[in-house]
C-alpha cells in the first residue's frame, strides 16, 4: 500500500470508528439520565437537549481555531488531541452520578472536539493531484456509515454490558482510532506534497480564506444542505404516523427510512468524484440540489408511506453528492498551508446548520409537518439557482484575495 493510500485509509478508518463510537451511546442519553435519577419527562428532554447541543455549538465556534493550530503545528497531533479527549470524556461519563456531570463533560468535549473537520483536511492533503473529491468522499462516506451502524451496535452493547459500561466501550472505540492515526498516518508525506505548492508560504488569515474564489458561496451551500438534511430528524416519526402507519410500527418504519437516507447519502459521497470528472462542481452542486428538491417534494406530496421509500433514496444520494462536491470545490482553492483553517470554517457552517435545523423544524412542524418539507424544497431550489448563476466556473478570472503581511494571526 502506497503512503498516500495508507494515510487515506488511516483517516477514513479513524472517522468511521470515531463516528460509530459516538452514536454507540448518544442516542440512548435520555435513558442514561433516567438511570441517574431524572424521572420527569420534561427534565429528561431538557438535560438531553442541552447535553447534545452544547458540544456542536462549542465545536462550531472553535473549529476554525483548531484548524489554524493544525496549519501551524500539524494535523496529526491535533486529531490525536481531539480523539484522546473523546477517550477521556466517554470514559468519565461512565462514572458520573448527576445529570449536570454529563452536561459539564459534554461542554468540555466541545472545547476539544473537531477531529471531523481535520480528517477531511488530512484526506485533502493526502490526495494525489486531481483526486481530492475521491479522498473527501471516502471520509464523508465513513462519517455517514458510522452513525448508521452505531445505534444498532450500541443497543446490543447496552443489553450485554449495561448502559453505563457502554460508555467505556465507546471510549475503547476512540482509543482504537487514536492508535490507527498514530501508527498509520505519516505526515512527512503530506509535507513533501505541500512543498510542491508554490503558495504554501503565503501568509493567509481567516479573512483571506473567506475571500478565496467561491468559498463563501460553498459555506452557504454546506449550511443549506446540512440544514435540509437534518430537518427530517425531529418530525419524520410523526409524519410516518400521520400517513397511517400504526403506532406499533412507527419506530421500525422511521428507522428503516433513516437508514436508507444514511446509506444512500454514503453512496452519493462515494460516487461524487466520478461526477466531478465529467461535470464542473457548479453543475454537480446545482443538479444535486435540484434532485434533492424533487425528493423532498415527494415527501410533501406523499399520500402514503410507500412514497417515502421512493423519495428517500433520491434525496439521500443527491444530498451526499452535493455535500462532497461543495467541500471539494472549497478545498481546491485553499492553499495547502491554510486548509486546516479553511475546513474549520466549512465545518462551522455545517454545524450551525445542524444546530438550527431541528429548532426550525420543530417550530414549523408544530403548525404543519408538510410545511417543513415544503421549506426544504424551496431552500434547495434556491440553492440550485444561486449556484448556477453565481458560482465562478473553473478558468474564469476571479479577484485575488489580498495577501496579508506576516502577522501573529497568519503565522
Amino acid at each position: 500500500m502506497s503512503g498516500h493510500r495508507r494515510n487515506l485509509f488511516a483517516v477514513t478508518a479513524a472517522s468511521f470508528i470515531g463516528f460509530t463510537g459516538f452514536t454507540l451511546v448518544m442516542p440512548f442519553l435520555p435513558l442514561y439520565f433516567n438511570l441517574l435519577g431524572v424521572r420527569d419527562v420534561g427534565d429528561v428532554a431538557l438535560w438531553s437537549g442541552l447535553s447534545l447541543g452544547v458540544t456542536p455549538a462549542l465545536t462550531a465556534f472553535l473549529s476554525p481555531f483548531w484548524g489554524r493550530l493544525a496549519d501551524r503545528f500539524g494535523r496529526k497531533i491535533m486529531v490525536e488531541r481531539s480523539l484522546v479527549s473523546f477517550v477521556l470524556v466517554m470514559g468519565a461519563t461512565a462514572f458520573v452520578t448527576r445529570a449536570w456531570h454529563v452536561f459539564a463533560l459534554r461542554a468540555a468535549q466541545g472545547l476539544f472536539a473537531g477531529y471531523g473537520a481535520l480528517t477531511l483536511t488530512m484526506a485533502a492533503d493526502s490526495a494525489p493531484r486531481g483526486r481530492m473529491a475521491q479522498a473527501i468522499g471516502m471520509v464523508q462516506t465513513a462519517q455517514r456509515l458510522g452513525p448508521a451502524l452505531g445505534p444498532v451496535i450500541g443497543g446490543i452493547v447496552a443489553q450485554v454490558v449495561g448502559l453505563r459500561h457502554a460508555f467505556l466501550v465507546a471510549a475503547a472505540f476512540y482509543l482504537a482510532a487514536v492508535v490507527i492515526v498514530f501508527a498509520l498516518y505519516d505526515e512527512r508525506l503530506v509535507r513533501e506534497h505541500a512543498a510542491e505548492d508554490p503558495e504554501r508560504d503565503r501568509a493567509v488569515t481567516f479573512r483571506n480564506v473567506l475571500a478565496f474564489e467561491n468559498f463563501l458561496l460553498m459555506m452557504a451551500v454546506i449550511f443549506g444542505l446540512q440544514f435540509v438534511d437534518r430537518s427530517f430528524g425531529p418530525i419524520l416519526p410523526l409524519y410516518v404516523q400521520l400517513l397511517g402507519v400504526g403506532t406499533d410500527r412507527v419506530a421500525l418504519v422511521s428507522g428503516i427510512l433513516f437508514s436508507i437516507a444514511a446509506a444512500t447519502g454514503a453512496i452519493g459521497h462515494h460516487y461524487c468524484a466520478r461526477l466531478l470528472r465529467r461535470r464542473s462542481a457548479s453543475h454537480v452542486i446545482a443538479a444535486a440540489s435540484a434532485v434533492a428538491a424533487i425528493g423532498a417534494a415527494g415527501y410533501v406530496a406523499a399520500g402514503s408511506v410507500r412514497w417515502l421509500f421512493l423519495a428517500t433514496p433520491l434525496f439521500g444520494i443527491a444530498i451526499g453528492a452535493g455535500m462532497t462536491a461543495a467541500y471539494t470545490a472549497a478545498g481546491s482553492v485553499i492553499p495547502a498551508g491554510a486548509r486546516g483553517a479553511g475546513f474549520g470554517l466549512l465545518t462551522t457552517a455545517s454545524l450551525v446548520g445542524l444546530a438550527l435545523s431541528p429548532i426550525v423544524s420543530g417550530v414549523l412542524g408544530a403548525t404543519s409537518l408538510r410545511a417543513v418539507f415544503l421549506l426544504d424544497v424551496v431552500g434547495l431550489a434556491i440553492l440550485a439557482v444561486v449556484v448556477r448563476r453565481v458560482m465562478t466556473k473553473p478558468g474564469t478570472p476571479a479577484p485575488e484575495p489580498p495577501l496579508a503581511e506576516p502577522t501573529a494571526e497568519a503565522a
